[in-house]
């Protein structure tokens, strides 16, 4: 089956984490993505670690389905290379410093007037407007400044960075939801226009309960360590063995939760008697809670749980999920041979179509691997 996006070509100028991701989620829905790489060096992701035969692991599973090009914009033969490939394109994402591009008359307003229908994304730190808008804008600097970092880490400890990349991988989150917004208005208008998307914007989206407790309180929400800021207990709790998170926001099965922990007092008692009391009153409560949790393991607890119909999980470590049965049955692990590293595995696509289902065609592309064919392929094109 061809995938959702069979027929759509992408050009691909990013680099790093955010646009590497968004273009991934292109071409797992069908794009053909053209990455476009700088000679002798290409994205600086490629070396990044851990490495399997020399190649950068996190770079092979962000650039699957991709092919590349190496173009050195500042050479008239090679700009008007990628010239040729974006009056092709339906698509042109790119994450550098907002007005870089311009400078070179590479832009939206340029690269527009010779293909009107083009759908233009821009990633960058802070946006392509505003005051800091001249800003670069990694992961680090964009969880601290959008508030996520403010929120994150023990109570009574120092702020906290998200050990994953949350900034990058939303804002290519958000640019592959613009660009497909765009697509389906230019289904209407037959016109193309810019996506503006920043790691700055992503992280602060993510802040819903943060941004509405201020809106409503007007005052700055505290870090509140695994705690949950409008539901209690909703956390993870240490067992006799390991680690288990406990849903128990809803009255329904906070009764459950008492009758089973064996303290139904806590049920009659006024500090607790609703949800809101008992977030007021967390500091009172979730030491009860542990010190009953901490006396089974976590499958006696998981077992008694499930059966009681209360919401629990495990926290699993990576090599436990990664080989799970359900991760596998929902192919998130996919095997793919790549021609350096070769047999190896990836992550699945997260998102599931029926009809046009997303998919893993090819691994990530060796620098400048399809340069030539890429380049007959324009040929062809103007010869036509």
């Amino acid at each position: 089956m061809t995938g959702a996006l069979d027929g759509l070509r992408v050009v691909d100028l990013t680099s790093h984490i955010s646009g590497p991701y968004c273009t991934m989620l292109l071409g797992d829905l069908g794009a053909d993505v053209i990455k476009v790489e700088k000679p002798g060096s290409g994205d600086d992701a490629r070396r990044m670690p851990p490495f399997i035969e020399g190649q950068g692991a996190p770079f092979m599973l962000i650039n699957r389905n991709k092919r590349s090009i190496t173009l050195d914009l500042k050479l008239p033969a090679d700009l008007a290379t990628f010239r040729a490939l974006a009056r092709d394109a339906d698509i042109v994402i790119e994450n550098f410093k907002p007005g870089t591009l311009d400078r070179m008359a590479l832009g939206y307003a340029d690269l527009s007037k010779d293909n009107p229908g083009l759908i233009y994304c821009s990633i960058s730190g802070f946006g392509q407007t505003g005051p800091l808008r001249e800003l670069g804008g990694f992961d680090l600097m964009t969880q601290a400044m959008s508030g996520l970092m403010s929120v994150s880490g023990d109570a009574d400890g120092p702020p906290h960075r998200l050990p994953i990349p949350i900034s990058d991988i939303g804002a290519g989150l958000f640019a592959a939801i613009g660009i497909l917004a765009a697509l389906a208005a230019r289904d209407r208008t037959g016109q193309g226009q810019q996506v503006d998307a920043s790691l700055f914007e992503a992280g602060l989206a993510f802040g819903i309960y943060e941004a509405a407790g201020l809106f409503a309180t007007g005052r700055p929400p505290e870090r509140l360590g695994q705690g949950h800021r409008g539901a209690v207990p909703y956390q993870v709790f240490q067992t006799a063995d390991g680690w288990l998170t406990v849903g128990g926001a809803t009255q329904a099965i906070w009764v459950k939760l008492c009758r089973l922990l064996e303290c139904p007092d806590l049920v009659d008692d006024p500090r607790f008697a609703d949800n809101g009391g008992r977030v007021r009153h967390r500091a009172d409560l979730v030491p009860m809670l542990q010190a009953k949790l901490g006396l089974r393991t976590t499958d006696a607890w998981v077992a008694a749980m499930d059966a009681d119909g209360i919401p629990n999980g495990p926290v699993w470590t990576y090599d436990k999920v990664l080989t799970h049965p359900h991760t596998l049955a929902r192919a998130m692990v996919v095997p793919i041979d790549h021609p350096v590293a070769g047999a190896t595995r990836t992550l699945g696509t997260p998102v599931k179509l029926s009809g046009t289902p997303a998919g893993i065609r090819r691994p990530a592309p060796v620098l400048g691997q399809h340069g030539d064919e890429i380049r007959l392929e324009l040929a062809r094109r103007a010869g036509s």
